[in-house]
């Protein structure tokens, strides 16, 4: 595992990168722009912390806006969803990104199978006008309200429905999964079992580490400090101790005041996963 963190490029994606050294970190994930916005011309400094992280061996995860929801059935906001997220693939690809997280759609009472094909269709248009070589990471949802994707089959065979589906691959979230209700952390090797079994696992590209302020379920997602939530030091010790995200980025996105806070947190994610 590459154990990292979320940092802010307000100062540059270089500044990101180093910043994400100091730290302790092995890799990183960045917005490409405002994450509360559709337009930004993200950072100018791509290229130079791009070859900063291949000197150090720092992976690079890029996450879409979150105002982006590709099963909007608005037009006028779906032209704009498309090519919010065509700029944000160009951004990743300038920054060296492995890939680029998107939250799945929220089909917004229309139902799911309307929300699916929505989904489908906004994607095909994506990836049609970017020719580029980043992923697009579905991650897996908690649940709240109208939101698709929050189990690995249905991830799966959203996949299978895009034209291009080999350009799609996956970012699993602990908190999301564990709040949508599917995974118990004493259980959690049967569930490891299952990404594998079902052929998610070949398709995993990156992870986001968070404990969880909400009881597994609930459908509410809010990301807690590691060993501070309901998935706790001993849940979070058997995720970290599989060998299930071996080789991976695990970036957390616990709240924290200050970026500097990650530091420790990356040492005590390090100690539960038993890293020296």
């Amino acid at each position: 595992m590459k154990i990292g963190c979320h940092l802010s490029i307000s100062k540059g994606f270089k500044a990101a990168a180093e910043a994400a050294l100091q730290l302790g970190g092995q890799s990183f994930q960045f917005f490409t722009k405002n994450p509360r916005a559709f337009r930004g011309k993200g950072p100018q400094d791509g290229p130079e912390g791009a070859a900063l992280c291949r000197e150090h061996g720092l992976v690079a995860v890029a996450h879409a806006p979150y105002v982006t929801n590709l099963s909007t059935p608005d037009p006028e906001l779906h032209e704009i969803t498309v090519q919010s997220l065509v700029q944000d693939l160009q951004i990743a690809e300038r920054c060296g990104a492995i890939g680029l997280v998107v939250h799945c759609g929220k089909h917004l009472d229309r139902g799911e199978e309307y929300g699916v094909a929505r989904m489908v269709e906004t994607l095909d248009r994506i990836l049609a006008e970017y020719k580029g070589p980043v992923p697009i990471l579905l991650e897996n949802t908690a649940g709240q309200g109208s939101e698709l994707g929050t189990d690995l089959e249905e991830l799966l065979r959203i996949r299978e429905r895009v034209a291009q589906k080999d350009r799609i691959r996956f970012c699993f979230d602990t908190c999301h999964a564990f709040v949508a209700g599917q995974y118990d952390p004493e259980d959690w090797e049967r569930y490891a079992e299952r990404m594998r079994a079902i052929g998610y696992r070949d398709l995993l590209v990156a992870v986001h580490l968070n404990d969880a302020k909400a009881p597994r379920g609930s459908r509410r997602d809010r990301h807690e400090n590691l060993g501070k939530g309901y998935i706790g030091e001993a849940g979070l010790t058997a995720i970290l101790r599989s060998d299930i995200f071996a080789g991976l980025p695990v970036v957390l996105e616990t709240p924290v005041s200050a970026q500097e806070e990650y530091g420790p947190e990356m040492a005590y994610a390090r100690k539960l996963a038993g890293i020296a």
